[in-house]
C-alpha cells in the first residue's frame, strides 16, 4: 500500500505532463520556428502534413466532448467569441478543443481523485467525498478559461509593447511621402521582424481595405480584433484626422510620443513592483536558510557546552 501511494501519483503526474507536452509540441509552433518565420517573412506557421493530420484527428476526437459544454445557440455573438479573436484564434478548431478540454477535465480530474482516494484508503465520508469531487470538477472545468485568459494577456501585451515602434515607423513613412494605405502596408512588412502578431493584424487590415471595405470600418475591426486600448486610440485618431482633414504626420508624432512615454511608465511600474514581489520569497525561503547556515553552528555549541555548564554538570 505504501508503494502504491508513491507510484500512483507519479504515474498520474507523468501522464498529465506527457499529454500536455505532446499537445504543446504538436499544436504550438516552437520559438525557433517563429524566429525563422519572422526572418524569412513567412505569413504564418505552416505545419507539415503529419502535423495537420494529427491536429485534425485531435479536433475530431474533441468534437463529441465539446458538444456537451458548447452552448446550443448565441455563443458566436458572446464575449467568449471575442476573447478567442483576442487570443488570435479565428477558426472552429480551437473552439472544439476549448470546450472539449472543459468537458474532459471536468470528468477526468474527479475520476483520478476518486481513484487516488480509493488506493490511498482515504475516508472522507459521503458529503466530504462529494465536495472534493465537485471541487476538482469545477477546477477542471475552469482551467481552459485560465489558459485562454493567459493567452489573451500575452498577445495583447506583445501588441502593446510593439505598437510604439510601429507608430514611429508609420510616422517615418508618412513624412517621407507615402499615403496612409501604403504606410500601413510598409509597416506590416517591416514590423514582422519584431512582432509577428502585430504584423498579421496589420496584414488583415490591408486585406480588408483591398477587398473594398471602408478604411474606417477596417480600422475599427483592427481595434476590435486586438482588444488593446492603445490601438483603439490610434484608430480613433486616424479616423478623426481623415474626417477633418488635419495633418496625419503631426497626429502620429504626438501619438507615438505619448505611446512611448506610456510604455516607459508601465516598465517603471513593473520594475517598482519587483521589491514587493521578492519580499515574500526572502522572508519564507531565503532568510530561514541563511539563518540556519549562520546561526546553526552557534546553537549547536550553546546546546553542547553552555547549557550543561549552566545546569552545573
Amino acid at each position: 500500500m505504501a508503494i502504491l501511494n508513491v507510484v500512483l501519483p507519479a504515474i498520474i503526474f507523468l501522464a498529465v505532463t506527457g499529454g500536455v507536452m505532446v499537445i504543446l509540441l504538436k499544436l504550438v509552433p516552437t520559438g525557433t520556428q517563429r524566429r525563422l518565420d519572422s526572418v524569412t517573412g513567412a505569413s504564418g506557421y505552416a505545419p507539415e502534413r503529419g502535423d495537420v493530420g494529427w491536429n485534425e484527428t485531435v479536433v475530431k476526437l474533441a468534437q463529441p466532448f465539446a458538444k456537451l459544454s458548447l452552448p446550443s445557440q448565441g455563443w458566436e455573438q458572446s464575449p467568449l467569441r471575442l476573447r478567442f479573436i483576442h487570443a488570435g484564434y479565428r477558426g472552429n478548431a480551437p473552439v472544439a478543443l476549448y470546450f472539449g478540454a472543459k468537458t474532459l477535465l471536468a470528468l477526468v480530474l474527479p475520476a483520478l481523485t476518486y481513484l487516488y482516494m480509493i488506493v490511498a484508503s482515504v475516508k472522507w465520508g459521503t458529503s466530504g467525498l462529494a465536495s472534493v469531487l465537485l471541487l476538482t470538477a469545477a477546477i477542471g472545468y475552469y482551467i481552459p478559461n485560465a489558459v485562454l485568459s493567459r493567452l489573451v494577456f500575452l498577445r495583447q501585451r506583445e501588441v502593446f509593447e510593439t505598437f510604439p515602434d510601429a507608430a514611429d515607423l508609420m510616422l517615418v513613412c508618412v513624412e517621407s511621402g507615402l499615403g496612409l494605405d501604403a504606410a500601413l502596408l510598409r509597416v506590416a512588412d517591416e514590423i514582422r521582424i519584431k512582432s509577428r502578431v502585430l504584423a498579421e493584424e496589420l496584414h488583415l487590415l490591408n486585406l480588408e481595405i483591398r477587398a473594398g471595405a471602408g478604411r474606417e470600418k477596417a480600422l475599427r475591426n483592427l481595434a476590435l480584433r486586438t482588444g488593446v486600448e492603445e490601438v483603439g486610440t490610434f484608430v480613433t485618431m486616424l479616423v478623426q484626422t481623415d474626417r477633418f482633414g488635419t495633418s496625419i504626420g503631426e497626429a502620429l508624432r504626438v501619438f507615438s510620443d505619448e505611446l512611448r512615454t506610456k510604455r516607459k511608465l508601465r516598465a517603471e511600474e513593473l520594475a517598482a513592483k519587483i521589491p514587493l514581489k521578492l519580499l515574500f520569497p526572502l522572508i519564507f525561503f531565503i532568510f530561514p536558510s541563511l539563518l540556519l547556515v549562520l546561526l546553526g553552528p552557534a546553537f549547536i555549541q550553546v546546546y553542547r557546552i553552555l547549557l550543561p555548564t549552566m545546569a552545573g554538570q
